[in-house]
C-alpha cells in the first residue's frame, strides 16, 4: 500500500473532527446566535493553523521517535502533500490557516534578527551602515524582480501575439 494511505488511515479522526467543526455547519450550531463573519473566519483561521501546527509536532515525534535524519517539518509537508494528492485532506480544510501562516512567514524566520541582539554594540556603532546595506540589497532584489516579471510578462505578450497570429488565417489567403 501507499504511504499516504497509511497517512490517512492515521489523521482520518482528526479530519472528520475538524470537517465537522469547521464545515458550513458552524453557523447552523449555535441557531440562536449568528457570529459575525469576521469571528468565524478568525476561528477557521485558528483552528486550521492548530491543525497544521498538529501536524508538524505529530511529525517531530515521529521523527525523533525514529531517530529520522529528516526534519519533523519536512515530514509533516511530506504527509500534508501526500494527503492533499490522494484526496484523503480537502484543501478547503487548511487552505485560510495556511494562507495566515504563509502571509506571515516572515514573522517565522528571523533567526539573523532574533541572534542580532547579541550584537548590541555593532548595531550601536555600525547599525546606519548595516541598515543602509540591508535597505540597498531590498532594493536591488526588489529592481530585479521587477526586471524579471516585466520581461516574463513582454515574452508572454509576443508569444500570445503569435498564437493569434498564426491561428488567424491571413486575409492574403481567404482572397
Amino acid at each position: 500500500m501507499m504511504l499516504s494511505h497509511y497517512i490517512y488511515v492515521a489523521l482520518h479522526p482528526i479530519l472528520t473532527f475538524i470537517k465537522d467543526h469547521l464545515g458550513n455547519t458552524m453557523t447552523t450550531r449555535f441557531s440562536s446566535y449568528a457570529a459575525p463573519a469576521g469571528v468565524l473566519r478568525v476561528a477557521r483561521i485558528a483552528l486550521q493553523s492548530a491543525a497544521l501546527a498538529g501536524v508538524w509536532y505529530v511529525a517531530d515525534f515521529l521523527v525523533r521517535r525514529l531517530g529520522l535524519p529528516v526534519p519533523g517539518g519536512v515530514v509533516g509537508l511530506v504527509a500534508v502533500l501526500a494527503l492533499l494528492f490522494c484526496g484523503g485532506l480537502p484543501s478547503r480544510w487548511i487552505k485560510a490557516g495556511a494562507d495566515w501562516l504563509l502571509s506571515d512567514m516572515l514573522l517565522f524566520f528571523i533567526p539573523a534578527a532574533v541572534a542580532a541582539v547579541q550584537y548590541g554594540g555593532l548595531f550601536k556603532a555600525d547599525g546606519w551602515r548595516l541598515a543602509l546595506v540591508v535597505a540597498a540589497g531590498t532594493l536591488m532584489v526588489m529592481v530585479a524582480v521587477a526586471f524579471a516579471v516585466e520581461q516574463a510578462a513582454r515574452l508572454e505578450r509576443r508569444l500570445a501575439l503569435r498564437r493569434v497570429t498564426v491561428s488567424r488565417p491571413s486575409r492574403m489567403s481567404r482572397a
